[in-house]
């Protein structure tokens, strides 16, 4: 579903490279985990993959296709982002804020429809805060407000979902119910993609790894191949243990 080949990358004003000659395959229909330590490179990965950054060498396919053949409209109904932070410029109520996520089905100037506001309403409900709805945007708390970033990506109805740390603020119930709805999104037809310092989240739900530190993929592939002691020890500079209990897969540092 996603294909990065030869992808060169560095910010503006920096010699160093991000990115040098970087490689990756995303397979349709995964829960794919990029997994690694701050400044690994994981949220520049999500930029580059959304067209918010552009690869100064190489190529990156959407669906088989090269993303930058895809209009604004067609990759905004292809592709959804939950970032870790987003300045929401105006006073919006949850409801409004989640409705620019029907931004890619509607005219220029048009008002949304009955049916975008059902797909709002619907997409506050399986994050279960739909009773915020006529909230202000501003007297939400930083897990509220994670949440609503994750409904408007959701009222996209995208077929692909990528997320940067979608968890970072959130609490130990809501951070499984979010754990829960890609789980169910992806069973669904969505490819999903997050970002993550925790090994524990990769191994609750993801099924395919990313392991990443300082710009380079040091492993990429099933869970049951890649994630090991021996990776993750190499991956954080730190002795790590992965250890079975009760059937799950426990990391231990």
């Amino acid at each position: 579903m996603i294909a990065l080949s030869a992808i060169r990358f560095s910010y503006n004003g920096h010699t160093r490279a991000v990115f040098e000659n970087l490689s990756l395959e995303i397979p349709a229909g995964s829960i794919t985990a990029v997994l690694g330590p701050n400044g690994a490179g994981k949220s520049t990965l999500l930029h580059l993959i959304l067209g918010l950054l552009m690869p100064h060498a190489g190529i990156i396919q959407l669906d088989r296709r090269p993303r930058h053949s895809y209009s604004r409209r067609e990759l905004g109904r292809l592709v959804g982002m939950v970032s870790q932070e987003e300045t929401i410029p105006f006073n919006f109520t949850v409801l409004e804020y989640v409705l620019l996520g029907r931004a890619p089905y509607l005219d220029l100037l048009a008002v949304p429809r009955a049916e975008d506001i059902r797909v709002a309403q619907e997409a506050l409900a399986r994050v279960g805060i739909a009773e915020l709805a006529r909230r202000p945007i501003e007297a939400l708390s930083g897990g509220e407000r994670q949440l609503v970033l994750i409904a408007r990506a959701l009222a996209q109805q995208p077929r692909i979902l990528l997320l940067d740390e979608p968890t970072a603020h959130l609490d130990l119930g809501n951070k499984g119910r979010v754990l829960h709805l890609i789980q169910q999104l992806v069973a669904g037809g969505v490819t999903a993609v997050f970002t993550t310092h925790e090994p524990d989240l990769v191994a609750a739900v993801a099924d395919y790894v990313v392991l990443m530190r300082a710009g380079q993929t040091l492993a990429a592939g099933a869970l049951e191949d890649v994630f090991t002691s021996e990776n993750l020890s190499q991956t954080y500079n730190v002795p790590v243990a992965v250890a079975q209990v009760e059937g799950r897969r426990v990391v231990l540092a």
